[in-house]
């Protein structure tokens, strides 16, 4: 699906609210402050979202979309393994960066991504005039290409075929921190956010 600029820059501004309510609620979680601006947003074909990743082991945090829009697709956030434990430590006062995943990591990166996911789509919903809900969510860690095979493997679905790749840039007083809020919506659902923000465009 090809965007014009318009419409690029209202889903990067829906992505800038969404994020500046995670940022918040993030915050608040780990006692530091914490800024998250989205700086880009791309529309890829599913079959080539692979291309926007390298092979750095990840943490993939899978939701499915609920709410008004069913089956609405699903939302994930992406974490290179530095910025996850980043993150870690952050949360729990540590400073051992140099450290393979762990258990404690994937509890700490599905605590993050829920925070992350459901401050997001409450804050763009909201925007929008519609109810969008997260699922509990589900974990993948991996190569970043290996890890989206897999999740996109289990969720493709004929309708979903465009991916929106919101690049976020947080950071806090100790990190910055390197994420990927991704959505896999059902074309129903791309549509009718388009056709949402189309009409927030026309009303400004």
């Amino acid at each position: 699906m090809n965007l014009n600029e318009q419409q690029l820059d209202a889903l990067k501004e829906l992505g800038n609210i969404g994020a500046s309510h995670a940022a918040t609620s993030l915050s608040q979680m780990l006692m530091s402050e914490v800024h998250m601006t989205v700086p880009e947003v791309n529309i890829v074909d599913i079959s080539d979202i692979s291309e926007y990743f390298g092979d750095e082991i990840c943490a993939l945090v899978v939701f499915e979309i609920q709410g008004e829009l069913l089956p609405g697709g699903y939302i994930l956030v992406h974490l290179p393994q530095k910025s996850a434990i980043q993150l870690t430590n952050t949360m729990l006062g540590m400073t051992d960066t140099d450290r393979e995943f762990n258990e404690m990591d994937e509890s700490a990166m599905l605590e993050v991504g829920n925070i992350m996911v459901s401050q997001f789509l409450d804050a763009t919903a909201t925007l929008l005039g519609i109810i969008m809900i997260p699922s509990p969510p589900a974990i993948a860690i991996d190569m970043a290409h290996a890890a989206f095979e897999t999740v996109v493997s289990q969720v493709l679905a004929p309708d979903i075929n465009d991916v929106i790749l919101f690049k976020t840039e947080l950071s806090s007083a100790e990190h910055e921190i390197d994420s990927t809020i991704i959505m896999l919506p059902n074309s129903k659902t791309l549509e009718e956010i388009l056709r949402l923000l189309q009409n927030l465009i026309g009303t400004q």
